[in-house]
């Protein structure tokens, strides 16, 4: 995006773990080694490319930073916002494929 100028906006939703892996291999092997990460600062990542980045941690911030990444769009930045998820058992039982 950066290298070509491509005014895109890209959202990351980082929960700090493979977790639809974690799960099926949680539940068949009993163990999730391997699948736990940190939490990693893309929005940091981005602007190491010359893009503008955005780190959400709190979902009162969304619309100010999604308002905020229009305007940067807008004026030719490609942006990434990172957002960071709490853990959740969402889609339980589905198997990664």
């Amino acid at each position: 995006m950066c290298r070509h100028n491509l005014p895109v906006i890209a959202i990351v939703g980082n929960d700090a773990s493979w977790q639809q892996i974690a799960r099926e291999q949680k539940s068949m092997l009993g163990s999730n080694i391997g699948t736990k990460l940190d939490f990693t600062s893309y929005e940091k990542v981005v602007e190491g490319y010359g893009g503008i980045g955005y780190l959400i941690k709190n979902q009162n911030e969304i619309e100010s930073v999604i308002l905020a990444a229009k305007k940067d769009a807008a004026n030719g930045n490609p942006v990434l916002i990172n957002v960071e998820l709490s853990k959740t058992d969402f889609r339980k039982g589905s198997i990664s494929v």
